[in-house]
């Protein structure tokens, strides 16, 4: 399972690009990241509904997913440099 994650960091950077930023103009994630800093998704007048915490996980998962890839990939460059 690590070495897919390691393997498939450009699947993740083009779904991070297109699935992660859609729609573009503002792209959800940014949106609803926004929500969530200002505190007011999870209580209030406009919490957040299930729909809403979906298109978080919908459009994060990608971003996720790139992340670990690139810290596994980094520490893997690290720790070879380090035996060599």
């Amino acid at each position: 399972m690590k070495e897919r994650l390691k393997q498939n960091w450009k699947l993740f950077l083009i779904a991070s690009l297109t699935l992660g930023l859609a729609p573009f103009k503002p792209p959800h994630i940014v949106g609803k990241l926004e929500w969530i800093a200002g505190g007011n998704a999870f209580s209030g007048e406009h919490a957040m509904k299930f729909m809403d915490w979906f298109d978080v996980f919908l459009h994060g998962t990608p971003w996720v997913f790139l992340i670990v890839s690139l810290i596994l990939n980094l520490l893997a460059v690290n720790l070879k440099s380090k035996i060599e």
